[in-house]
């Protein structure tokens, strides 16, 4: 699944506009690197978000097409920042 989409189906970023655009800025890395929104996203990654003054550091648990906002939560883990 391509980055952004896994950031909107997850609920990390609301819109996939928004995960694309903050993916162009340079403001989402997976695996320490900057990640464009075509990267394709498998379990085990490690995904951190820089929006604003709000940071998260996840790690990719599941892949799914659609999540409700119930199952969306189960998709990845929340990690300490460094």
């Amino acid at each position: 699944m391509r980055l952004d989409k896994y950031l909107k189906v997850s609920r990390l970023i609301k819109r996939r506009t928004v995960a694309n655009e903050a993916c162009d800025a340079e403001r989402v890395s997976v695996n320490g690197k900057p990640a464009r929104a075509s990267y394709s996203v498998s379990p085990g990654d490690i995904i951190e978000i820089r929006l604003g003054a709000r940071a998260v550091r996840i790690e990719v648990l599941s892949i799914s097409e659609s999540a409700t906002k119930a199952d969306a939560p189960a998709m990845y883990r929340e990690l300490p920042l460094d």
